[in-house]
């Protein structure tokens, strides 16, 4: 299921209310100007948040808490950047300065805080997407989406009436000294810990960082002595991050967006960081990926080269421009990169699977069942099977004619991976081939609720439901493959044509079979229907 909207039409409570409630699984990412986070979901329950860009406040929260001191916190982040890909919490538990049940606390805690942040966004957009899953996350929690909607109500109407007095972090404050020395009032903790940062110097954006307390912690202190006359506005001052940390920010973000599949804000990001640092190739290469994944194949087989050009031989790089020369129907050229790539990174496993793919678009069968063969044995045994070996030898072997061997590799390759669109595709065309209607039409349906954009599976389920003789439903899903792709084929709308014909609606069976005519002049059975038409109104 696909979701996206603007936050002003609906809210983020609203919208973490119908993912809950439709137990839904997948990853809501969402947007306001500069800023980018994603809630993550499984089965209705909220498993992940984060915040592109924010402090990662569990060093913060630990330390705060008395669970490790601020040296021992220190060494792990020191021994962090030495290994980047462990994480903060594996490391503390490795360390015996917390268990898994404490780390887990924590970890809920920082969720829920980001999610609290986010609910304060009003402005910008929101998107879900169905299936996927964070990677790198400390530990796995299943918090109740209910559970979280009243106390973030609450921070988002006390949100509102804190930005009457702070409307921003740029914001710069004073501490009012005089008054504080005359009158007797009881300060906050936090307001307590901020007093002396708000110095007149101090941004608040640079107090939540130097402090690691939350914007809402910040803000709502601040409030508070504002409103006692305890604190002065005296200001404001846009923090000068650098080149370097604006770069590396606009590429966090690139990335942020390209999980979420919002390529045209990705591509934003990634051009920005080209106007800071002019020859950053991973900006570059990531800018041609998009151009990729839009289906921009020649440009992308340009940015490839170039990036090729400035930077010498980079696999990745290869592999992709491989495929970019593949769709565009260049095969020879696209062996003769995959070759290269095989020189730069020998051994690896992906320039088999990519020959594969070529050599099954040219029907040479028995080549792709080598180089499938050959990418398996390269695989790691602890590394996962890529989706498209699945799909790829699903498919070689139905072309064979071996059916039952093509939906065993298709049936594995889904259970492996149950949110791969392309894999549940083919196993419901092979189920159809096998004369299972009903496993086909279940695993369409699963495609559709994945993307309902996908319109092959409108098309298959439309042809599942004619075979079947439910005709009203296969109208309604032939007519949704047409509004998505309406160049998909003359059999399709030679079927729409049917469908209206026998509903008696003669005009719409007309209009739908020029329509294939239009596609495809050779059908003769369509220019059959409209000459018996013709004749029979006559």
């Amino acid at each position: 299921m696909a979701i996206k909207g603007s936050l002003k039409e609906a809210s983020l409570a609203d919208v973490c209310q119908l993912l809950a409630l439709g137990l839904k699984t997948g990853c809501l990412a969402v947007t306001d100007r500069a800023r980018f986070g994603e809630i993550y979901f499984e089965r209705g329950r909220i498993t992940y948040a984060r915040i592109v860009n924010r402090r990662d406040r569990l060093g913060d929260l630990l330390v705060r808490d008395g669970v490790v001191t601020h040296d021992q916190l220190e060494e792990a982040l020191s021994a962090q950047e030495r290994d980047p890909d462990r994480l903060l919490g594996r490391l503390l538990v490795e360390r015996g300065l917390l268990d898994d049940a404490v780390l887990e606390r924590y970890v809920r805690l920082q969720i829920e805080e980001a999610i609290f942040h986010l609910f304060t966004w009003s402005r910008g957009n929101f998107f879900f997407a169905a299936a996927h899953q964070p990677a790198d996350i400390e530990i796995r929690v299943a918090i109740a989406a209910e559970s979280m909607l009243l106390e973030a109500a609450r921070r988002v109407d006390e949100w509102s009436l804190i930005e009457s007095k702070v409307p921003s972090f740029e914001l710069v404050f004073r501490a009012n000294r005089d008054r504080l020395d005359h009158i007797a009032v009881e300060l906050t903790e936090t307001q307590r810990a901020l007093i002396d940062l708000l110095d007149g110097e101090r941004s608040l954006h640079a107090i939540v960082e130097e402090t690691g307390v939350s914007e809402f912690e910040v803000g709502a202190a601040v409030f508070g002595l504002v409103q006692a006359g305890l604190a002065i506005e005296t200001g404001r001052r846009v923090e000068q991050n650098g080149r370097d940390v604006e770069g590396g920010e606009q590429r966090n973000l690139g990335f942020a967006f390209l999980r979420a599949g919002m390529l045209e804000d990705a591509a934003r990001a990634f051009r920005r960081v080209l106007e800071l640092k002019p020859d950053d190739d991973e900006a570059q290469f990531q800018l041609a990926v998009i151009a990729l994944r839009e289906e921009r194949h020649h440009d992308a087989v340009r940015k490839l080269r170039a990036l090729l050009d400035a930077h010498g031989p980079r696999f990745e790089a290869l592999v992709n421009l491989s495929l970019a020369l593949r769709c565009l129907g260049r095969t020879r050229d696209a062996l003769l990169v995959l070759d290269e790539a095989e020189r730069v990174r020998p051994g690896a496993p992906e320039p088999p699977l990519a020959r594969a793919a070529i050599r099954l678009d040219r029907q040479h069968i028995a080549q792709a069942r080598r180089d499938l063969a050959e990418y398996r044995e390269r695989v790691p045994d602890a590394a996962p099977v890529a989706p498209q070996y699945f799909y790829l030898s699903a498919l070689a072997c139905a072309l064979l004619g071996e059916t039952d061997r093509a939906w065993s590799v298709a049936s594995e390759g889904v259970g492996a991976n149950p949110e791969s669109p392309p894999l549940l595709l083919i196993a419901g065309l092979i189920a159809e081939r096998r004369g299972a209607g009903e496993e086909a039409e279940r695993l369409y349906r699963r495609v559709t609720d994945l993307d309902p954009s996908l319109v092959q599976a409108q098309k298959s389920l439309g042809d599942v439901a004619f075979q079947r003789g439910a005709h009203d439903l296969a109208l309604h899903r032939y007519q949704r493959a047409a509004e998505i792709a309406p160049d998909l084929g003359d059999d399709l709308y030679a079927r729409l044509g049917d469908l209206h014909y026998r509903a008696r609606n003669r005009e719409g069976a007309i209009r739908y079979w020029r329509r294939a005519l239009e596609l495809n002049p050779k059908n003769h059975a369509v220019r059959n229907n409209l000459e018996i038409v013709a004749h029979v109104e006559h």
